[in-house]
C-alpha cells in the first residue's frame, strides 16, 4: 500500500499511510526510505534511516543504497563518508551495490581520490560499477582515464556507451565522441534516445549537417525520430547550422513541447539574428502556460543584443526579477552590457557593471571592450584593460581589441604600447580559424596559411569578390 500510494499520491499520502501503521518491518522502512531518496527528499530519507536504527531494525545493502543516493543529492559528504565507516564497520567485505553507491557519492561530492580507492577495494566489479568511474572521471574533467576505464572494461552495455559518448561530448571533443558512436554501430550496439540526442548535438557544434542528417534519418528508423530529447537536438543541430527554416519545422513538428524545446528554438532564433522572433516564441511560450528559467532569459536577452532592441531588452530584463523571481547571473548581465554597449550607450553599460551583485567576469567586461571598439572609446578601453589584468586574465584577445580601438581612432603610440607590452608578456596572437564540408570533408583555413591544395583558387575568387564589391 505505502509503495501504491506513492506512485498514485505522492510523497505526503504515502507517509500518512506509512505512519498509520500499526507495526513496521524492515521492509517497510526500507520502501519509504527508498522512495524519499529517490523523489530528492534527501533530508527527510536521512532522518528517516536514523529513526529506523534508532527503532533497532538492521539496515541493509538496500537501505544503505538509498541513503547514499540522499547524501548524494544533497552533497553531504561528511554523511556520506559516515555511512561508508558505518557499513565497514559492520560488514566484513564491501558489498558491490553499497560500493557503486559509494563511488557515485564521492564522485558527485568532487573527491575522486575516495571514489576510486572503493572502486579498487571491490572484490568483484559489474558494469554499473565501471560506469560509475567514467561519470566520476568525466565529472572530474578526467576525459583520458575516463576512456581508459571504458577500454579496461571486460563487457559493456548501452549504458556504458551512452556514458562515454557523453563524457566526450561534455568537455567538448565532439569528433571522439562520433567516431565512438560509429564504433559502437559496428560493434552490434543498438542505440537509444540518449546516444542518438548526444550525437545530434556533436553535429550540431560541429555545424556537420550531413552527417547529422544521417543520425536523424537512423533515429527515425528506429522509432526514437518523435521523442522530445532526439527533436531537441535536431532543431538545435538545424539552427547552428543556419537552417533555421528546418529548425522551425521540427519545433513546429513537437506534440509535447518541454522548456527545453522553447529555449531552443528561442537560442536558434538568437543566433541567426532574428531578435524579434525570439521574442515572438517567449510569448508565445508564455501564452502556453509554459514558465521560462533563466535559460530562456538568456536567449532572449541575446536575441534582443544581436538586433539592437535596447527598449525591448530593458524591458524583459527588468521582468526577470519583477515577474518571473529569478536574479540576474554573469550571463545576463553580459547580455544586456552586450546590447548597451553595441547601441553606443557606453556610459549606461559602465554603470550597470558597476552596480552589479557581484563582481563582473570575464566575458562582461570583454562585451564592454568589444562595444569600446566598435565605438572608438579608447578610455574607457584603457579602464576595462586595467580590470582585465586584475582579474588575472591575460588572453591575447583582449589586448588586440585595445590596439584595434586605438588603431580606429588613429592613435598609433597606443597601438605601438599595447604591442609592444604582448611582447614583454610573451603574448601572441592566436590566428583566425574556420572551416567548411565539402563533399564529405572538412576543409579547415587559418589566417597566413598556404597549404591548401587549391589555395591559389581561392585567393582567384577572394580578389573577384574584393575588387566587386
Amino acid at each position: 500500500m505505502i509503495y501504491g500510494y506513492s506512485i498514485v499520491y505522492g510523497v505526503e499520502k504515502a507517509l500518512d499511510m506509512f505512519k498509520r501503521m500499526a507495526e513496521r518491518d524492515s521492509v517497510s522502512w526500507n520502501i519509504i526510505i527508498s522512495f524519499l531518496s529517490k523523489h530528492g527528499f534527501g533530508v527527510e530519507s536521512l532522518c528517516m534511516f536514523v529513526e529506523m536504527c534508532r527503532q533497532g531494525f538492521g539496515p541493509n545493502s538496500l537501505t544503505y543504497v538509498s541513503v547514499l543516493r540522499a547524501c548524494t543529492s544533497l552533497y553531504d559528504l561528511e554523511w556520506g563518508a559516515h555511512l561508508h565507516a558505518r557499513f565497514i564497520r559492520l560488514e566484513s567485505f564491501l558489498d558491490i551495490i553499497v560500493g557503486n553507491g559509494l563511488i557515485n557519492m564521492y564522485a558527485k561530492c568532487g573527491h575522486l581520490v575516495f571514489a576510486r580507492r572503493v572502486f579498487n577495494s571491490l572484490t568483484e566489479r559489474n558494469i554499473i560499477s565501471w560506469t560509475a568511474m567514467i561519470t566520476a572521471f568525466s565529472q572530474n574533467g578526467d576525459v583520458e582515464k575516463a576512456w581508459d576505464c571504458f577500454n579496461k572494461m571486460p563487457e559493456r552495455n548501452l549504458i556504458t556507451w551512452n556514458s562515454m559518448i557523453s563524457t566526450y561530448n561534455q568537455h567538448g571533443f565532439w569528433e571522439d565522441g562520433l567516431n565512438l558512436y560509429n564504433l559502437m554501430l559496428r560493434e552490434g550496439v543498438k542505440p537509444d534516445r540518449v546516444t542518438f540526442a548526444t550525437s545530434i548535438v556533436a553535429c550540431a557544434n560541429l555545424t556537420i549537417l550531413k552527417l547529422g542528417t544521417q543520425i536523424v534519418a537512423q533515429a527515425e528508423k528506429l522509432g526514437f525520430g518523435s521523442n522530445v530529447s532526439v527533436a531537441n537536438s535536431v532543431l538545435t543541430m538545424y539552427s547552428r547550422c543556419g537552417q533555421i527554416e528546418e529548425a522551425q519545422k521540427i519545433f513546429d513538428s513537437i506534440g509535447k513541447k518541454n522548456l527545453i524545446s522553447w529555449n531552443a528554438m528561442m537560442a536558434g532564433y538568437a543566433q541567426n539574428g532574428k531578435g524579434k522572433k525570439v521574442i515572438e516564441i517567449f510569448e508565445d511560450m508564455l501564452t502556453m502556460k509554459c514558465k521560462p528559467d533563466h535559460i530562456s532569459f538568456v536567449a532572449l536577452l541575446s536575441g534582443c543584443s544581436h538586433s539592437g532592441l535596447v527598449t525591448e531588452g530593458k524591458h524583459y530584463f527588468s521582468s526577470m526579477t519583477k515577474d518571473y523571481c529569478i536574479s540576474p547571473c554573469h550571463e545576463h548581465f553580459a547580455c544586456m552590457v552586450d546590447l548597451l554597449g553595441r547601441s553606443g550607450l557606453l556610459e549606461e553599460a559602465k554603470s550597470l557593471i558597476d552596480g552589479m551583485p557581484f563582481k563582473p567576469t570575464v566575458d562582461i567586461w570583454g562585451a564592454l571592450l568589444g562595444a569600446c571598439q566598435i565605438h572608438c572609446n579608447t578610455n574607457l578601453a584603457e579602464l576595462i584593460l586595467r580590470n582585465l589584468l586584475e582579474l588575472d586574465f591575460e588572453v591575447s584577445g583582449s589586448y588586440i581589441l585595445l590596439a584595434n580601438t586605438y588603431s580606429d581612432s588613429g592613435k598609433l603610440e597606443g597601438v605601438a604600447c599595447v604591442r609592444k607590452l604582448m611582447r614583454e608578456k610573451g603574448m601572441r596572437k592566436n590566428p583566425g580559424c574556420s572551416w567548411i564540408e565539402v563533399d564529405n570533408r572538412i576543409h579547415v583555413f587559418t589566417a597566413d596559411d598556404i597549404n591548401h591544395p587549391q589555395i591559389k583558387d581561392i585567393y582567384s575568387v577572394l580578389e573577384e569578390i574584393t575588387e566587386n564589391w
